[in-house]
């Protein structure tokens, strides 16, 4: 008979690797959460997505790839655990918006064309103007 004890079973040993990581990444923070490892509040959730964005700002001005890179991944983490925190599905969420952005750009365009212009003929604020009047339909 031996006193050897098995450690104890690793916090994130479920994860699905092979998950798409949009999936994994909600999976994982699950995970965490659920042995403690956590912001209590939907405030901490929104300051770490604040403080994420101000890294992003500063690595896109300084110019290193990899560096900005780092910090997207760890701003869209970050809004992936305010989906969990307010019981949204990321997937969902961005499919949704994906629709919706396919539906206005597709407006917009149609838009140009019985005007007999292209994208390249808009400057920013007309496309803009546009676009916010695809949002109202």
């Amino acid at each position: 008979m031996s006193d050897r004890v098995d450690p104890p079973r690793r916090a994130l040993a479920d994860l699905d690797r092979g998950a798409p990581p949009l999936r994994r990444a909600a999976h994982i923070g699950a995970l965490a959460a659920a042995v403690g490892f956590d912001w209590p509040d939907i405030g901490g959730v929104l300051a770490k997505i604040d403080e994420e964005l101000a890294e992003l700002r500063a690595a896109l001005g300084g110019g290193d790839p990899s560096a900005v890179e780092a910090e997207i991944g760890d701003v869209l983490f970050s809004v992936v655990n305010l989906c969990r925190h307010v019981a949204v599905d990321p997937e969902a969420a961005l499919g949704r918006t994906i629709t919706e952005f396919e539906r206005r750009f597709r407006a917009v365009e149609d838009g140009l064309r019985a005007d007999g212009r292209g994208f390249a003929d808009e400057g920013v604020d007309a496309l803009e103007a546009r676009w916010q009047a695809a949002k109202r339909r």
